[in-house]
């Protein structure tokens, strides 16, 4: 996108749902992310993310270890989940606030347990909500999508090159 940025991690504790729907978990934790780096960078616009894979508005989050990854993996054999994405950007000098969220449908292939085994022997899995990496041989797991591919990465570039095109202040004429 042409865009100069720094990572900086959060320290915030994450919800995780309790009576929050996956989509309030995302923009919840996106916020509470942005919110918290901000007042360290107050020139300029700070994006927090969040990404939830929720089943039946049941979550998904990290694998403890490889048998809970092939747990999961398991129950999302060939069902079709929802990943979700909360953004929030955060500009303190100006007051801006944008806050959205972009969900993609994902469908599994039916997965044997050899075919989860081998994934999970392949992929660093245990810090991926749901077990899995699209990006990293995904199309062993998954038969299609609907919706963003970079958000079942963990961004929704499409959707974030939109928003921040509408925030940039247009040269003078």
């Amino acid at each position: 996108m042409g865009v100069t940025f720094e990572i900086v991690a959060s320290s915030v504790v994450e919800v995780a749902g309790g009576p929050l729907t996956p989509l309030d978990v995302a923009v919840t934790n996106a916020c509470r992310k942005a919110i918290s780096i901000a007042d360290a960078h107050q020139a300029t616009t700070v994006i927090g993310a969040d990404t939830v894979v929720a089943l039946e508005n049941r979550l998904f989050g990290k694998p403890a270890d490889a048998s809970a990854a092939a747990a999961m993996l398991g129950e999302l054999s060939e069902k079709t989940h929802e990943v979700t994405t909360g953004v929030c950007l955060v500009h303190r000098s100006t007051g801006e606030l944008t806050v959205f969220a972009e969900t993609t449908h994902v469908t599994f292939r039916r997965l044997t347990a050899r075919q989860i085994r081998d994934y999970i022997d392949r992929v660093h899995v245990l810090d991926k909500a749901g077990g899995y990496a699209i990006q990293e041989r995904g199309d062993t797991l998954v038969r299609k999508i609907s919706g963003s591919f970079t958000n079942v990465v963990g961004l929704p570039v499409e959707r974030l090159r939109e928003v921040l095109s509408r925030l940039q202040p247009t040269p003078a004429q």
